[in-house]
């Protein structure tokens, strides 16, 4: 059974952050996990919020319409959005100072509602800052997979990390 410390004892605290710029590993894949599923709330809303008007997002009957997929499809910016934002925790929560830029962005097949999308991140590229000491730029290459595995978008994203406090 374990115990509470006595009074005046120290207790190990550990907060939840992202990898500082020296933690992350050139190479590296890291998968991202929980998934998480979409719903066409997800998708309404967001499509919605931003005044994307796309028909394919929004009306069902027109969409039925439309060739090839005859079915309302999740916007791709949610699908973009929700990529990165699945490797936030474990990559960049509390170290990032800017993302720089995206580039490469894909979307080799569509999400539906009802998909569950998986990210991994692979880091290609990293360097030190040479105008802002303290600061790297690391270069990652997202991608999302679909319950079935099947590769739902991909993009390449710059960030500009912070170093470790000590370093």
């Amino acid at each position: 059974m374990a115990t509470a410390p006595a009074t005046g004892d120290t207790v190990k605290r550990i907060q939840q952050r992202g990898l500082w710029f020296e933690e992350f590993e050139v190479g590296t894949i890291y998968a991202h996990r929980p998934g998480r599923t979409v719903t066409e709330t997800d998708n309404v809303l967001f499509t919605t919020l931003t005044m994307n008007t796309q028909p394919l997002h929004l009306d069902q009957a027109a969409s039925e319409l439309l060739a090839p997929f005859h079915d309302r499809l999740v916007n791709s910016m949610f699908t973009l959005s929700t990529l990165v934002g699945l490797s936030v925790t474990q990559l960049t929560q509390g170290t990032i100072v800017a993302n720089l830029g995206f580039s490469e962005i894909s979307f080799p097949a569509p999400v539906r509602h009802g998909d569950t999308l998986y990210a991994e991140t692979l880091v290609e590229d990293k360097r030190p800052s040479g105008s802002r000491p303290g600061e790297g730029v690391v270069s990652m290459r997202h991608t999302a997979r679909n319950q079935d595995d099947v590769v739902v978008a991909v993009a390449v994203r710059k960030t500009l990390v912070r170093m470790a406090p000590d370093a």
